[in-house]
């Protein structure tokens, strides 16, 4: 803002020279429920006040900036600064608010807005001039780029990649992806290279993540709207294919094994497909179809580094056609069978 461009800052959001934190953030919230641009589509006259009246509440709810701008006027923004700088981190030219790069969409909810912009300029712990420590605004997280790592986190369900905490303020900025993995990859683990919003990046998955998992990048999320070089977080919610003969029970592996009603009756060996290939397992005389044999430590990963077990479920399958000579022993069997498997009903009464 130009010096011969002085704005009344209390006169923009209607509140006295003696009005408090609070009575400021009451005052801005009123006005930017007014005026805000998704509420007014259309109105440039509409923006331009939103513009104006978040630029009023950035300086009056910062603590240093307010004091310089009631002890300077419009010269307030020279003051500790060198010369021909612009604003304290901000564009020069433009107020020093850089609001003509602000993306009003980017939002899901006016209250996400204001949630996001309240809590950029008004979390603790920052500096005098607003920023924690001179590395980025206060309640935001910087960035630090480089590789990923993974810091696996089965309780909550969750995998972090990165370093940094998260906070409330930049809620706002993330933003979510699909991963789809097959089950190999999801059991094994693996590095993949995704592109998201038009960014490319690698991201490793850790051995035995899950459909509904979400996979953390940090800093990988929207950019801010005040400053670029802060921004959310990229959930990458995993969504693990169907297999042709597995599926995932708790931490268990299930497959079907289908053998013959003469294998059922006299047992046979049959070879089933694991995680680490195949093996030959023994299914005992009098197997019942839908009973299940368990491999253990076949299973799926834990987040102990143990596995679960791999369950064979039997399933007795009768043959649909039959050659002649299995046509006379299948009758033969049948007149000379002495076991009946319903006789258990036969005392049922209702």
């Amino acid at each position: 803002m130009a010096t011969t461009d002085f704005k009344d800052y209390y006169k923009v959001l209607g509140v006295d020279r003696s009005a408090n934190a609070e009575d400021i953030k009451k005052a801005f919230r009123r006005l930017a429920r007014k005026y805000h641009p998704d509420l007014n589509p259309g109105n440039k006259s509409a923006e331009a006040s939103f513009k104006e009246i978040s630029e009023a509440y950035e300086v009056l709810s910062d603590i240093d900036k307010r004091r310089k701008y009631d002890q300077f006027g419009k010269y307030w923004k020279q003051m500790g600064q060198p010369s021909g700088s612009g604003g304290a981190g901000w564009p020069s030219g433009n107020g020093g608010m850089g609001f003509e790069d602000v993306e009003f969409g980017r939002f899901n909810s006016f209250e996400e807005f204001i949630n996001d912009l309240l809590g950029r300029f008004n979390s603790p712990g920052g500096g005098s001039n607003g920023f924690g420590g001179g590395a980025g605004p206060s309640g935001y997280r910087n960035p630090t780029g480089g590789g990923f790592g993974f810091n696996n986190d089965f309780s909550n369900g969750s995998y972090t990649s990165g370093s940094g905490s998260s906070s409330r303020s930049t809620q706002a900025l993330d933003r979510e992806a699909n991963l789809v993995l097959t089950l190999g990859e999801a059991f094994h683990g693996v590095e993949k290279r995704i592109s998201v919003a038009g960014e490319t990046m690698s991201v490793r998955i850790p051995a035995g993540v899950r459909s509904g998992k979400k996979v953390r990048l940090r800093g990988k999320g929207q950019p801010h709207p005040y400053n670029a070089n802060q921004r959310g977080d990229l959930y990458l919610i995993v969504e693990v294919q169907p297999h042709n003969f597995f599926t995932l029970e708790d931490d268990n592996l299930v497959c079907e094994i289908p053998i013959a009603p003469d294998e059922a009756v006299l047992g046979t060996q049959v070879e089933v497909l694991t995680p680490d290939g195949s093996v030959k397992v023994n299914v005992p005389a009098g197997v019942r179809s839908g009973q299940s044999l368990r491999l253990r430590g076949k299973g799926w990963p834990t987040a102990t580094g143990s596995r679960g077990d791999q369950m064979v479920r039997i399933t007795i399958v009768p043959p649909k056609s039959l050659t002649p000579t299995e046509q006379e022993y299948y009758e033969k069997l049948r007149d000379h069978r002495s076991y009946n498997p319903r006789s258990a009903l036969q005392s049922l009464t209702f």
